[in-house]
């Protein structure tokens, strides 16, 4: 058997995607060798893990080596949970605010990371088990809006496509590359002066209306679901905390402003119109009651699909449970600072038949992990993008681990299941 024991920790600066600051931490073992660096959100919920304390890389690179390092030595590193859980004693706080969530997720991915290497098996099947072989279908954000597109096009922020019908994940990744190809197309068609700009996770950035995208991206999902076979469905994150003042939802570029009664009936209306699978942060992050008027009206028919308001926190799942708000729950594992607590969160969740979606963020690093954390948590739903190469990353990481399963290999039913109720 090989030796997991933590021998050394190391931690650099490096950038994401955006190219802003953040951290990798590497992790030596007796026998294996892992690495990882932190994502970062532009759009963050209010209830996450603290990014950097006192938002002072250096004061995070420093910390990390002066308490978190040689904290961490001589522990089995194929016991996740047990790092895990020093990683929240060496902090002291229930927000990673004195070492802060950056250092703690790059050092709990990195943990996994070299346990995998020294265990000589994929980092799903350390995460999932031996067994695992279920692959998660991939959620593309096709048109941005909202804060990713800095308020310049729609004032919904993502506007999604989910290939729920595809035989594999092959099959699954090239629809979606398609309907972003063809989409482009269409976007020349309205507007001759659009080059072709996309946001920070690929999507097209365009100066155009809600309508406008949802009509758009409507008729190119029907076109190429005509043409590879399979059911397409449409989806959109409204991030609508970024659109409340206190009072009301704010559309600037619509020129309207919405109550909570009458956000609820827009989005009932955009379910209806579009047949909408999957609806993300709908209302804004306190707003519970919202959250399961939606879940009760439109029932399995769309998954009610909270980021904002859960951030991928199991007390705060909780609550949304007993309110019977939602059905499904975005899964970052940055928002909460280590492995172990977003897969506990997984578990809430499933157990309480909401749909886990593990997502990227948009200031993302070129690491493929978040597929192994994907596949490896059994998610039924992978957001990743469409375009870009830490995108790309992660995606073609999904079709390595499909080779590798061999037949037994399958997309992962639960979703259809969920959807086709």
């Amino acid at each position: 058997m090989p030796d997991t024991t933590i021998e050394d920790l190391g931690i650099r600066k490096v950038f994401n995607s955006r190219g802003e600051e953040t951290v990798e931490v590497e992790v030596y073992l007796t026998d294996g060798f892992g690495k990882a660096a932190a994502p970062a959100g532009a759009s963050r919920g209010s209830h996450e893990v603290v990014y950097f304390p006192n938002d002072d890389v250096d004061l995070a690179v420093s910390t990390f080596e002066k308490t978190v390092a040689p904290d961490l030595m001589g522990l089995d590193a194929s016991i996740q949970s047990e790092v895990d859980i020093r990683l929240e004693e060496i902090d002291g706080t229930e927000n990673f605010s004195r070492i802060g969530g950056a250092v703690a997720v790059a050092t709990s991915m990195a943990v996994a990371r070299a346990s995998s290497n020294a265990l000589e098996i994929p980092l799903y099947q350390h995460l999932g088990g031996t067994n695992t072989r279920d692959l998660p279908y991939p959620l593309g954000n096709v048109i941005g809006g909202g804060k990713h597109s800095r308020g310049l096009g729609p004032d919904i922020q993502e506007f999604l496509v989910l290939p729920y019908g595809a035989p594999d994940i092959y099959s699954a990744l090239k629809a979606n590359i398609e309907v972003h190809r063809s989409v482009f197309k269409e976007l020349v068609k309205v507007d001759p002066s659009f080059t072709g700009g996309r946001n920070d996770e690929g999507a097209w950035s365009a100066r155009i209306s809600t309508g406008t995208a949802l009509d758009i991206l409507n008729r190119v999902v029907k076109e190429v679901s005509n043409k590879v076979g399979f059911e397409i469905g449409i989806g959109v994150d409204l991030a609508a905390s970024n659109l409340w003042n206190g009072e009301k939802y704010v559309y600037t570029n619509e020129g309207i402003t919405r109550s909570p009664k009458e956000q609820l009936e827009f989005i009932k209306g955009l379910i209806e119109k579009y047949n909408l699978v999957f609806v993300e942060d709908p209302f804004h992050e306190e707003d519970f009651k919202s959250f399961a008027e939606l879940t009760d009206i439109v029932g399995d028919k769309c998954l009610v699909v909270g980021d904002d308001i859960f951030v991928t926190n199991p007390s705060r799942l909780s609550m949304g449970i007993k309110e019977g708000a939602g059905n499904g729950i975005i899964i970052k594992p940055d928002q909460i600072g280590t492995l172990s607590r977003a897969w506990d969160t997984v578990r809430l969740a499933v157990s309480n038949g909401y749909v886990p979606v593990v997502s990227h963020r948009s200031g993302d690093t070129e690491y493929d992990t978040l597929a192994h954390i994907a596949v490896g948590f059994g998610a039924p739903i992978i957001k990743s993008g469409i375009l870009g190469g830490e995108r790309i990353a992660k995606l073609n990481e999904l079709i390595r681990i499909w080779d590798y399963m061999g037949k037994a290999a399958r997309m992962n039913q639960a979703l259809v299941r969920k959807i086709k109720h």
